[in-house]
């Protein structure tokens, strides 16, 4: 009898081995992405067949040689009513309370990770945040890997005052007000880390596509798996918390991050579009939507038009609206504080955000781009700057004319300028101290005294930081 008590302890971790199992993504109470193809994959025994029902499919799959696996159902139609969804091979896997609706990754470093209990009338918002068909999954912990990861960690939650409360702000806020829009439940899936650079979250093979990042490649192409890295190492955080998520089906992402690569601002140029479409490449689910915030106002006001790293960190992301399909940007130079780097107001940065979703992906006309500049036409010692997308036209905030521009001429040397609307989508600028003038700024200070927005009745949007010269920047870490 001993014997076979014996002989049955060491074949049951060999039998619980090849136990069909799936990525903690895959779970109770998760929201299944409507209308598109919805992978399912796991693990099991090489050879075991896998069958997946739901919503009256029935998918079926081999394992493979890796033992692993994967299925795609169907598109499916949003349903606010829960189902069960059964994965059944060599043992059976029920999971239970599933929705369909839209599901959007929510990422960056800590204005993402920001979280509710943290924000302006936090108390309140946990109170009342009571919706069934709003579901969480947010990635644990502060993780990094020298490898991509299969496997990771979380579970999904239904969203409640018991759960909400750690959950990023303006993921929530993004993901209320989709919800109120659309009426369909709505996936929310958080990876964030605060203070982290944009080059750790993205994958091997976004550094292997552009030649000027050949080294980094080399070093990331070098990993083992006991190689040890750290919240800095190019791919590691990738590797650990984005990567076990994908190929999970959803509509996009909003991000939120850049602070971190102030001091490398001309870079971002680069890598930031990088990383959008490694990210997009490691999904192979073609150019889902990407929107994220630029950088607020912070730091001290100057009394005079410096250079700053942090304007040119928000060029760098503003170009990239130019890079890529599927992109939108939250302009919020009108939000941040200047003490704090952590603006507490996310509601207005996460409804600046929905804007280029509702517009973008689900057909509503509504305002959802910031003013851009166009071009400018020197008149002698007068420059007169055009804009795009002006909506109903440009409004000044407070005063009666614009503030926050500064003009220069062939010293490069900037001094602030007088400015005044023309018509709806112009604004003439100039000083008396530039007779010859070759440049104009907008907004170009970390935190910048200026009023110049987009006013669509009740909804107004800020003109987007620009400058009409490429002078190099002459700041710190450039």
């Amino acid at each position: 009898m001993r014997f076979f008590t014996a002989l049955l302890c060491l074949l049951l971790p060999t039998i619980s081995a090849f136990a069909v199992s799936l990525p903690p993504v895959i779970g109770n109470h998760m929201v299944l992405q409507r209308d598109l193809p919805v992978p399912i994959w796991g693990w099991g025994e090489k050879g075991e067949k896998i069958t997946v029902s739901f919503a009256g499919q029935s998918k079926s799959a081999t394992v493979g040689k890796n033992g692993k696996w994967m299925l795609k159902l169907d598109k499916l139609k949003a349903n606010t009513k829960p189902s069960n969804l059964t994965v059944k091979g060599n043992n059976e896997i029920k999971l239970e309370n599933i929705l369909v609706g839209e599901v959007w990754i929510c990422s960056g470093q800590s204005n993402m990770e920001w979280k509710v209990a943290q924000c302006a009338n936090g108390k309140e918002e946990i109170a009342a945040a009571n919706h069934s068909a709003i579901r969480l999954f947010d990635v644990p912990g502060h993780t990094v890997h020298p490898l991509p990861q299969d496997k990771g960690k979380g579970e999904w939650k239904v969203c409640s005052p018991s759960t909400i409360a750690s959950f990023s702000a303006t993921g929530y806020y993004f993901g209320r007000r989709l919800h109120k829009e659309l009426n369909i439940p709505i996936g929310l899936v958080g990876s964030n880390w605060g203070g982290t650079r944009i080059e750790p979250w993205t994958t091997l093979d976004g550094f292997k596509s552009v030649p000027e990042l050949s080294e980094q490649a080399k070093s990331v192409a070098a990993y083992t798996a006991d190689k040890k890295v750290g919240g800095a190492s190019p791919s590691a955080i990738y590797n650990s918390m984005v990567h076990p998520l994908t190929p999970y089906a959803m509509r996009g992402a909003i991000w939120y991050q850049g602070e971190s690569n102030s001091n490398r601002a001309h870079a971002y140029r680069d890598v930031f579009p990088l990383m959008i479409q490694s990210w997009r490449d490691a999904w192979k689910q073609g150019d889902f939507s990407f929107y994220w915030v630029q950088l607020a106002d912070f730091q001290n006001e100057q009394d005079e038009p410096i250079s700053e790293n942090w304007p040119e960190l928000r060029e760098a992301q503003t170009f990239t609206l130019d890079k890529l399909k599927n992109v939108g940007e939250a302009v919020i130079i009108d939000v941040g504080e200047g003490r704090d780097i952590h603006p507490r107001n996310k509601q207005t940065v996460a409804n600046r955000l929905l804007r280029n979703a509702l517009a973008k992906d689900y057909g509503y006309d509504l305002p959802h781009q910031s003013p851009r500049y166009k071009d400018m036409q020197i008149q002698g010692s007068k420059v007169t700057v055009n804009f795009d997308h002006v909506g109903a036209g440009l409004y000044c905030f407070d005063t009666r004319e614009p503030v926050g521009f500064a003009i220069c001429g062939e010293d490069q040397k900037f001094v602030w300028a007088d400015a005044k609307l023309i018509g709806k989508d112009r604004v003439e600028v100039w000083s008396d101290q530039i007779k010859e003038p070759v440049a104009v700024r907008y907004a170009w200070m970390n935190n910048p005294v200026c009023n110049l927005f987009r006013k669509d009745g009740s909804v107004t949007l800020p003109v987007t930081p620009f400058r009409t010269d490429d002078f190099p920047m002459i700041t710190k870490g450039q």
